[in-house]
């Protein structure tokens, strides 16, 4: 991501779990803190990232995992059967470019997300954010 692409966006949530920021390409960026989270804390931090989604308009998501602690197999379940489905139909939510983190453990619980997640929902995996920007920026402008 560029410089530029920062200064375009705004912070609109903040808690333990991480950050999060609208950027008008027409995406939300979710910056994950490093310690271990409850479950109720990421579920809490999702609900901000549909509420997001759904006051902007926006339909595509960049989960930067930076140093993340690899989320709980409650919280992957969760996401999987509960969040994602009601993104894609309360949001119309598709598309989501992640930046790996450098845990092996944490890729593993994202390997998992990513293969049980609904079908018609989207994820790649990048190494850093100047792609994941791009591919989601392409992903928005063919609508």
């Amino acid at each position: 991501m560029t410089l530029s692409a920062y200064a375009q966006e705004t912070l609109v949530f903040q808690s333990s779990a991480g950050k999060l920021f609208y950027q008008p390409a027409g995406y939300v960026r979710l910056a994950w803190a490093p310690e271990r989270q409850p479950v109720d804390s990421i579920q809490a931090f999702y609900e901000q990232v549909l509420a997001l989604l759904k006051s902007t308009g926006a339909r595509h998501i960049l989960s930067d995992h930076g140093a993340r602690a690899p989320l709980p197999i409650a919280a992957q379940e969760w996401l999987t059967t509960d969040w994602i489905p009601r993104a894609m139909q309360q949001a119309n939510a598709h598309h989501c470019a992640i930046v790996e983190g450098a845990d092996p453990l944490h890729r593993l619980s994202t390997q998992s997300v990513v293969s049980t997640s609904p079908a018609g929902f989207k994820f790649k995996r990048f190494d850093n954010f100047a792609a994941a920007d791009a591919w989601l920026r392409n992903q928005a402008l063919a609508g």
